[in-house]
C-alpha cells in the first residue's frame, strides 16, 4: 500500500495546543481520509503527548497516528517523509509559523500549510504566513478550519513555487541559508 503522510510540527519553544487539538479533531481526520492520507505524524513538543494519550487509539479513519516531543537532529527526516517516493505519495507539512520550520519545508519543496499561533505576544507569524501565501509558496491555515487548508494544499501542490526566490537571476541555493539571506539583503557576489 502506498503511504501518504501528513507531518505536523508545533515547534520547539512554545506550546501550540490549539493546533494539536485541530489536527486530532474528527473533521481533520475525515479530510485526511477523503484525500487518501495513511499516516499522521506529530511533533507535539513539551506538553503535547497528553493529546495522543487522550486519543487512546493510534488509528482513526484508517490513518495511523504517531508522534514525538522533539528531535535534537532537526525535523528534516520527518519533512522528507512527506515527499513522493516509490512507496509514498506526496503528503503535506502542517507547521506553526516559525521561520526556521517554514524555510526547512520550503527548501524541501513539499506542500506546506502554515498555521500562526495567534496567542503569542508580538506575533509576527500572521504577517509571514499571509505574505508567503500571497506569493504562492504555502497555504495559510487557521486552527478553526484546517480541513479547508488541507484541501487547498492539494490544489496548491500543482503550482508550488520554488524556494528560494531570486530577484537578480543568480541561484543562491547552493550556499544554503547564507545564500538566501544574502539574496534577501541585497548582497551579491
Amino acid at each position: 500500500m502506498v503511504q501518504k503522510i501528513c507531518f505536523v510540527t508545533i515547534g520547539a519553544t512554545a506550546s501550540f495546543d490549539q493546533l494539536l487539538q485541530a489536527v486530532l479533531s474528527g473533521e481533520f481526520f475525515q479530510a485526511l481520509e477523503a484525500l487518501k492520507y495513511t499516516h499522521l505524524l506529530l511533533q507535539y513538543g513539551k506538553s503535547g503527548k497528553r493529546f495522543l494519550e487522550e486519543l487512546g487509539n493510534t488509528n482513526r479513519h484508517g490513518i495511523e497516528i504517531s508522534g514525538f516531543d522533539f528531535n535534537t537532529k532537526g525535523l528534516g527526516q520527518e519533512m522528507w517523509s512527506t515527499k513522493a517516493a516509490k512507496d509514498r505519495a506526496e503528503g503535506v507539512v502542517v507547521s506553526h509559523a516559525g521561520s526556521g520550520s517554514i524555510l526547512d519545508a520550503l527548501r524541501i519543496r513539499v506542500p506546506l500549510i502554515v498555521v500562526p499561533n495567534t496567542s503569542l505576544l508580538h506575533n509576527h507569524q500572521v504577517e509571514l504566513a499571509e505574505e508567503l501565501s500571497k506569493q504562492g509558496y504555502l497555504v495559510h491555515g487557521h486552527v478553526d478550519d484546517l480541513p479547508s487548508a488541507l484541501r487547498d494544499s492539494e490544489a496548491h501542490r500543482k503550482k508550488l513555487q520554488a524556494w528560494p526566490p531570486n530577484s537578480h537571476g543568480a541561484d543562491p541555493s547552493g550556499r544554503g541559508l547564507a545564500g538566501v539571506m544574502d539574496e534577501e539583503m541585497g548582497f551579491y557576489d
